[in-house]
């Protein structure tokens, strides 16, 4: 599913324009994402976890050539899933 059909669907689902099911979702995202910014986690009960993950700096191997190579530090987005969102595709 993209974009444009989760819009639909929640547009649907809550009797709301497609206009105002996209400013409900823009927004939604956005305040995720200032959250994950300011390096914030954000819990959904029932859902999950979305936290920013910091990678160190480190030294790995090109595997063309097999030489060493410097891989500077990162951060990532996770996605951790709740309990019972895991227990729902593992029955």
């Amino acid at each position: 599913m993209n974009k444009k059909q989760l819009v639909n669907k929640i547009a649907s689902t809550l009797n709301q324009s497609k206009a105002d099911a996209e400013r409900t979702f823009d927004t939604i995202t956005q305040i995720i994402l200032d959250c994950l910014k300011s390096d914030e986690p954000v819990k959904i009960a029932g859902f999950g976890t979305y936290k920013v993950a910091k990678r160190k700096a480190r030294i790995g191997r090109n595997p063309r050539t097999g030489e060493q190579i410097q891989i500077s530090a990162s951060q990532k987005v996770k996605f951790l899933p709740a309990k019972s969102l895991k227990d729902m595709f593992n029955k």
